[in-house]
């Protein structure tokens, strides 16, 4: 439940309200998951209208405002194909246009393709104050933490990197049982990922291939059973989806 809603249209009167001990202040970018049912009660400031909307190719690096929607993003023209195809996996349009960057990296689980991929290109993410960047594999796991009056301001992704995305599902429309996500920079880095369980993607690999790949593929999910999809099963397709994955970016 919301219990009071801001929109300040400076950074310094954003900050000064999430730093508010009581209530519990957080950050509201579109709104898709803070809108939902639910019994947490939080006061929240929207960041609409600080101006971060916007997104821009800086050399090899595009900077993405964080309250850019996914749709915007979708519908830029430097981005990789495989990102295209994982935001439109992510939601439908109507979610996409008002569902923000930075909300779905801060509110994605194990089964988000936007932010397996966005892993795999080992995003990076930029806070205020200070514009401090962390890379997005730092933050996952802190994600419950709490970050008083700090606040995401722009993501930042390579689009120099050579990236593939696969999925096995239920259904085309619905949310992976298990997907997998590789990323290839010019110096030969790479980077995989495998999602489709769990609070977050696991990242498997970031550096050279070897012949141990396929064996952590399969042993990521040796216990990743629940109501979608036995344990066995995930173990068997991600050998499957990173061999794809790998032959798509070579």
């Amino acid at each position: 439940m919301i219990l009071e809603y801001y929109r300040p249209e400076q950074l310094d009167e954003a900050l000064a309200l999430l730093t508010r001990e009581s209530p519990r202040t957080v950050p509201l970018g579109g709104g898709t998951v803070l809108n939902a049912p639910s019994d947490r009660q939080v006061a929240v400031v929207d960041l609409q209208a600080l101006g971060w909307s916007g997104i821009e190719q800086i050399g090899r690096e595009l900077q993405i405002g964080a309250t850019a929607s996914l749709q915007a993003l979708m519908d830029t023209e430097s981005i990789q194909p495989a990102l295209r195809r994982a935001i439109r996996h992510q939601a439908a349009y109507n979610l996409r246009q008002t569902g923000t960057v930075a909300g779905g990296l801060v509110s994605g689980d194990g089964r988000s393709p936007f932010l397996a991929v966005m892993l795999a290109l080992d995003a990076s993410l930029v806070w205020q104050p200070g514009e401090k960047a962390q890379p997005l594999g730092e933050f996952l796991p802190l994600r419950k933490g709490k970050w008083p009056g700090a606040v995401i301001s722009e993501v930042r992704i390579s689009t120099q990197t050579a990236l593939s995305y696969e999925y096995v599902a239920r259904s085309p429309a619905d949310k992976p049982v298990v997907c997998a996500a590789a990323a290839r920079w010019p110096s030969g880095r790479t980077r995989i990922v495998l999602g489709g369980y769990g609070k977050s993607p696991l990242t498997i690999l970031d550096g050279e291939a070897n012949e141990g790949l396929l064996d952590a593929a399969e042993a990521a999910y040796l216990t990743a059973e629940d109501q979608w999809a036995t344990a066995e099963y995930r173990s068997e397709m991600a050998v499957v989806l990173v061999r794809r994955c790998l032959a798509a970016i070579e």
